[in-house]
């Protein structure tokens, strides 16, 4: 009981410095200009996508807006990963953005960390400082914790050349613990995580 109650304390940890390393990389701060997506906005799409589940969803997205401001995009998609010390993780979505048009995307990538077990989530990923539609396709590197039991929401954060992703999901399955990884988007879908 002891190692799982140290798993999950490491989970946060990591979970905490993955947030402060993003901000730290100069994420914009809050505007409300007419090509980024309002909290209300982000939430009525969160709500109608994650459906029955999407009970405290808005406070998710309350804390993503508290750190980043208001994204300029964001990804509606499912994906699934597992993990025994090394993992993987796959997942297609749509990218929509305000101004630039809505774009298909696939993501998969590679992790490592003291990290076990698998599990199916339902994704929205806020999007930050994204240039063009394009610029999404990049491999952004991050920490990540992960503690499902049962359903519930998870909120990470990925970097890559001042672009910021947070991936908000709403996972279910059995998986514990942290790990160091990134994800790799790409166009068309692939088996390569690397």
């Amino acid at each position: 009981m002891r190692a799982v109650i140290r798993l999950a304390a490491m989970a946060l940890v990591l979970t905490g410095l993955g947030f402060g390393s993003a901000s730290a990389q100069g994420a914009a701060p809050p505007h409300h200009g007419g090509d980024r997506f309002t909290v209300s906005e982000l939430v009525n799409s969160g709500h109608t996508f994650f459906g029955s589940v999407s009970r405290g969803l808005a406070q998710v997205i309350e804390k993503a807006v508290s750190q980043w401001g208001l994204p300029n995009g964001y990804v509606l998609g499912e994906d699934a990963g597992g993990a025994i010390v090394a993992g993987l993780r796959y997942g297609d979505g749509v990218l929509y953005t305000k101004n630039a048009g809505d774009l298909k995307v696939y993501w998969q990538g590679p992790s490592i960390g003291f990290d076990a077990g698998g599990e199916g989530a339902r994704t929205m990923m806020l999007v930050y400082n994204l240039p063009d539609t394009g610029a999404i396709y990049e491999r952004f590197g991050g920490v990540d914790g992960s503690a499902y039991f049962i359903g519930g929401f998870g909120m990470t954060a990925l970097t890559a050349h001042n672009i910021v992703l947070v991936p908000i999901r709403s996972g279910v399955g059995l998986r514990l613990g942290a790990s160091i990884g990134y994800l790799k988007f790409t166009p068309k879908g692939t088996w390569n995580p690397l």
